[in-house]
């Protein structure tokens, strides 16, 4: 389990058929083989130690699911540890199961040096989505400042525009998405109900 909240961008090293590796520093710190990480939200086993950071194995599964398989040599990565007991529950509660990819519509800079960030969505997803709800987008645990009929805009800080994937951020950039996880098990409790 994750928090959305990103404690390094790393940079992917290279992407060799279902082997990713990426160069990083903080979170190899205390990642042994078996470990998960969150790499753009997608929640991955370490398999190996590389001089430059961690190695990965990616199934077909996630290649088909999430926007890794978009992932180039140089590309950055957000990138985060799972979360401990004694941790702060600092984002939201992220699984690191992709729900689906979206696409960066448009990112606008604010004067005060935030931005507005659109992202497209697909129907099925967008009915987990709420106005002030959460959000993870390649793993980044945001607030949904308003929803529209084919996906959401988000309002991002300086801050998050400094430290993750989002500062750069171009029109048509493929986004991993994973939705609410406590919306999906109230929509499962309530098909229950009706049978």
């Amino acid at each position: 389990m994750f928090t959305g909240i990103v404690e390094e961008r790393g940079t992917v090293v290279a992407l060799d058929g279902s082997r990713l590796v990426v160069g990083c520093a903080v979170v190899t710190a205390d990642s042994a083989i078996g470990a998960s990480i969150a790499v753009n939200g997608t929640c991955l086993t370490v398999v190996g130690h590389a001089p430059e950071g961690l190695a990965f194995d990616l199934s077909e599964e996630t290649l088909a699911r999430t926007s890794l398989r978009h992932l180039r040599p140089g590309a950055p990565v957000n990138l985060e540890r799972p979360v401990t007991l004694a941790s702060r529950l600092g984002g939201h509660i992220v699984q690191g199961h992709v729900d689906g990819v979206g696409e960066v519509a448009g990112l606008s800079p604010e004067p005060e040096g935030g931005a507005r960030l659109r992202i497209r969505m697909p129907a099925d997803l967008l009915r987990y989505v709420v106005e002030k709800g959460s959000l993870t987008v390649d793993g980044i645990s945001l607030t949904v400042a308003q929803v529209h009929e084919d996906g959401v805009t988000i309002a991002l800080i300086p801050h998050t525009l400094a430290v993750t994937t989002l500062g750069e951020a171009r029109a048509g950039d493929p986004v991993n998405l994973e939705m609410d996880v406590i919306a999906k098990y109230v929509e499962r409790l309530m098909e229950g109900n009706r049978t």
